[in-house]
């Protein structure tokens, strides 16, 4: 059943409690006070008229048995003593004989009772003997009355009885009256009782109204509320423990904020990708580096399955459920047409009693790593490669040479002549390797200096002018205005210039140019460029120039004595200074290279 609002409340409660209380111990105390009030004057009526009628018949034993001429004067002297001396209100009074024959009455209305026997059963006892006779009775009127019954006794003989009916209306009365009064009191009890019970329901619900509004207060996030200490009771209590409560809680979650805010800022900022997912497997937060690996956007895939956001066969699911921490690798294509390779790691979140709750995927591009260790790879074969084939050659020729050829004048001579060949190409690639080796760990010292830029073109010209009359080549020298020094390690350039030298005169046909510039470019910067009109280098290979060991022409170059080192090394030389090195290159047109130095010391260099 509904009961309106207010009946709901506890201050209406504590109302109705405390009035209840009241009530029933009205009622409890009603109940005994007119109970006993109730017998108590039953009890004084009774008693007051079986003194009377005790008197009475004292009184009436000496006028009654008498005979003869005495017997009128005694029934007068009877109805004296009725009529006026033991006159009760509202009360009948009779005097009976020996045969129970009224013989005088004090109610002038019963006159007729005269002369005629009263059968009660009282008046049947007190004519035996019996003393304690009284009955409760109603009359034909409805009028309840109190009937006492007396013997009286002559002699030692019963003689005759006392009757008294007395009416009991006035006893009822003063009953009522009594529990008027009573339920006026109670009435007035519980009014008051309800007023001092709205009182005090209000001195506790206040506080708790209080509290229950700042509560509400505190749910929406208004963490500065405090509750008055009106006192050391439960209410303050209470009140204190709220105060603290609500401290407590603006400190959790301050805190709180703080660690969701470093934990925003770590997956904002961190270099792997991450990626949240529910118990259901829907993704419920994915940070910045994640979306830009799977190039999607961060509000598009909030609640889309993690597996068709990666790409990932039904197969994973059945290992993602078995609750096991594993990795995936997924190719994804950017834009450009180039492919990443992402190293994805599942971590299932488990949930006591809950088992897996959700699961979190870091996202790990792994590209360059890949890249890196197929380089390594392939660096560690090409190396086997270019060791062996010399080695093996090495093997053959001085086999031969134990199995005869030695003596031979012709095959001998020969024999060994390749031995050594072989034996400095593969000095020169060691060499090659450790000069590798230094560059890429920092040991390589670079002992930096002003160096003249004319003067050292003009240097490298006259180390390989042999070989270029020889080949009819023909060098030029261009030098942009304003260009003189650059801070170099002479030694190291003159190696990059050396390399790039030899392989533009390997690739150069006969009475063909070679033409060195030096010009000046932004950030204070000059650019170095060597260009031939050789054979040049097809498209294709112009990314993989510089990779150490490849060659465009592999049986070509490594017959030329090339270790496949030279622009590597180039590389890592230009880049130690500070600069870049490009080529550029048309087949059957020729190649430039071109490389930039600073022109002056720059702050933090010491290699």
């Amino acid at each position: 059943m509904n009961l309106p609002s207010f009946f709901r409340t506890i201050q209406a409660k504590l109302i109705m409690i405390y009035v209840l209380l009241i009530l029933i111990a009205m009622q409890l105390i009603g109940v005994y006070f007119v109970s006993a009030m109730k017998t108590s004057l039953t009890s004084n009526f009774t008693k007051e008229l079986q003194e009377r009628a005790a008197l009475l018949s004292v009184l009436a034993a000496q006028n009654l048995g008498v005979t003869g001429e005495s017997a009128d004067a005694s029934l007068d002297n009877l109805s004296v003593l009725v009529n006026n001396l033991f006159n009760i209100n509202g009360a009948e009074i009779q005097v009976l004989d020996a045969s129970g024959r009224v013989l005088t009455t004090s109610k002038p209305s019963h006159a007729d009772y005269v002369g005629t026997k009263n059968t009660q059963t009282v008046v049947s006892r007190a004519l035996q003997g019996i003393r304690d006779n009284e009955e409760y009775m109603i009359d034909e009127d409805n009028v309840r009355k109190k009937v006492v019954a007396k013997p009286v006794v002559r002699d030692g003989k019963t003689v005759g009885a006392i009757y008294i009916a007395a009416s009991m209306t006035e006893l009822y009365d003063t009953m009522e009256r009594i529990n008027s009064i009573f339920i006026s009191g109670l009435l007035l009890a519980l009014a008051l009782t309800a007023v001092l019970g709205v009182i005090l329901a209000h001195t506790i619900t206040s506080p708790i109204k209080e509290l229950t509004r700042r509560a509400t207060a505190v749910a929406e996030g208004r963490f500065h509320q405090k509750m008055p200490v009106l006192g050391n009771d439960e209410i303050g209590q209470l009140s204190k423990a709220f105060n603290y409560m609500t401290s407590r809680l603006q400190d959790a979650l301050a805190q709180n904020e703080e660690e969701k805010e470093k934990l925003a800022s770590i997956l904002t900022n961190m270099s792997d990708g991450v990626i949240a997912a529910d118990e259901k497997y829907q993704v419920i937060l994915m940070n910045r580096r994640a979306s830009e690996m799977l190039r999607v956007q961060e509000e598009a895939v909030s609640g889309k399955d993690i597996m068709t956001l990666l790409h990932l066969p039904l197969e994973e699911r059945a290992v993602l459920e078995r609750g096991t921490m594993h990795s995936a690798i997924l190719e994804i294509d950017s834009p450009e047409g180039d492919m990443f390779l992402i190293r994805v790691t599942f971590t299932p979140i488990h949930r006591r009693e809950f088992g897996i709750s959700g699961t979190i995927a870091v996202l790990q591009d792994v590209t360059e790593q890949e890249k890196l260790e197929a380089s390594r790879r392939e660096f560690v074969a090409n190396v086997s490669h270019e060791l062996r084939t010399p080695l093996t050659t090495i093997k053959s020729y001085t086999e031969a040479l134990e199995d005869g050829a030695l003596q031979d004048p012709e095959l001998g001579p020969r024999f060994a002549s390749v031995i050594q060949n072989q034996t400095d190409r593969m000095i020169r690639l060691v060499t090659d390797l450790l000069h590798l080796s230094r560059l890429d760990s920092k040991e390589a010292l670079l002992r930096k200096q002003s160096i003249g830029v004319l003067e050292m073109l003009e240097e490298v010209v006259d180390r390989f002018s042999f070989q270029m009359q020889e080949k009819g080549v023909h060098p030029e020298i261009f030098i942009e205005k304003g260009v003189d020094t650059a801070w170099m390690d002479r030694d190291q350039i003159d190696q990059v210039l050396d390399n790039l030298i030899s392989n533009a005169m390997k690739y150069t046909p006969e009475g063909g140019k070679i033409a060195f510039e030096a010009r000046r470019v932004d950030d204070g910067m000059i650019a170095i460029s060597i260009q031939d009109n050789g054979i040049g280098i097809p498209k294709r290979d112009l990314e993989r120039i510089f990779e150490r060991f490849y060659r465009v022409d592999k049986a070509r170059a490594r017959n030329m004595g090339g270790t496949g080192l030279g622009l590597s090394i180039a590389r890592e030389i230009v880049k130690a200074h500070g600069g870049t090195i490009s080529l550029e290159s048309e087949l059957g047109e020729g190649t430039k290279v071109t490389f930039t130095l600073p022109t002056q010391e720059q702050g933090g260099e010491g290699r």
